[in-house]
């Protein structure tokens, strides 16, 4: 799949946008690129990874991980999930001058008669470029990935009412329901509910 370009720039799947963008996000002078990840991911990657995903959950995304989550726990996490993916899944990064700001995945459902059907995984955004379109150019590019792969559905599930729902919903997604107190915030205990989407492809 050919680089995507611009200018702007976690059964079913756990995908949230952290609740708290930081306080002043940088201004955007270099492009973001947006490739698929090389798998195995080179060892600076994992921790770029790694560092991503705990500033997600620090600033309280919902990504099954709470916020004693460690940079070699995020580490250990990274390596066994690219490791251990069905040959057909597809990590994408977003980098800003090489530097990894962004993720998404998505993974073939594991049951044989779900031939058609991937799950979408872990959309994250570093906090210091959010809202700057780049979730949205990740999506775009996870879809993409599937349709060229052969799939013909998406699915997804995120903390309800946050951000990642409202991008779901203009990204036009389809909202199918809600789970109460699926999980707890990355404060192991306040609860939430989670909302399940699907996209045809």
């Amino acid at each position: 799949m050919a680089p995507v370009r611009g200018a702007c720039v976690g059964a079913v799947a756990c995908v949230h946008f952290p609740s708290q963008p930081h306080p002043h996000p940088r201004p955007r002078v270099t492009p973001i690129v947006i490739t698929p990840l090389p798998r195995p991911a080179a060892d600076p990657d994992i921790r770029a990874l790694a560092e991503l995903l705990r500033d997600a959950v620090q600033s309280g995304a919902a990504v099954s991980f709470l916020a004693t989550l460690t940079v070699a726990e995020a580490e250990a996490w990274w390596r066994n999930a690219i490791a251990t993916a069905h040959p057909n899944a597809v990590f994408l990064v977003a980098r800003e001058e090489g530097r990894i700001v962004g993720t998404v995945q998505v993974h073939p459902a594991w049951a044989p008669n779900q031939p058609h059907r991937m799950d979408l995984a872990k959309l994250l955004v570093h906090r210091e470029v959010r809202q700057g379109g780049i979730g949205s150019r990740l999506m775009v590019a996870a879809e993409e990935a599937a349709r060229a792969a052969g799939y013909t559905l998406l699915t997804l599930d995120c903390k309800r009412g946050g951000a990642a729902e409202r991008l779901y919903r203009k990204l036009g997604w389809t909202f199918v329901g809600i789970i109460p107190n699926f999980a707890v915030d990355p404060d192991g205990v306040t609860p939430h509910d989670d909302a399940l989407f699907y996209k045809p492809l």
